[in-house]
């Protein structure tokens, strides 16, 4: 058994052991999240997706079925809209587009790779 700590280090202990799992929660990768602009139910234009499609997409049956249908919904009525920028998909918007296509999404809702 641990021997007890010291009554001056109580104050000091609590707000790290409270603040750990925020910490945690920080230190992973991130899991390639798409942004379907939930703030703009009907945008004007699509954004550069900035991250790769993670697992919650990719996993098969580990995938996130809502995560997955928010993507496919979003390209379904948005995807041939142009960029916000003016300028062509990237990479990882192709990454996108390509999932897209995969999971059976229609080929003529989003721009030609």
């Amino acid at each position: 058994m641990a021997p007890p700590l010291p009554s001056r280090l109580l104050p000091l202990l609590c707000p790290v052991l409270l603040c750990l799992p925020l910490l945690a929660a920080c230190g992973g990768e991130p899991d390639g999240s798409f942004d379907a602009q939930p703030g703009t139910p009907s945008p004007t234009c699509l954004p550069h997706q900035r991250q790769s499609p993670g697992v919650r997409y990719t996993g098969g049956q580990a995938s996130d079925p809502r995560a997955v249908l928010e993507m496919m919904r979003f390209y379904t009525a948005h995807g041939t809209k142009v960029f916000c920028d003016g300028g062509p998909a990237t990479a990882t918007d192709r990454q996108w587009t390509g999932l897209y296509g995969r999971l059976g999404g229609d080929p003529s809702h989003v721009p030609p790779r």
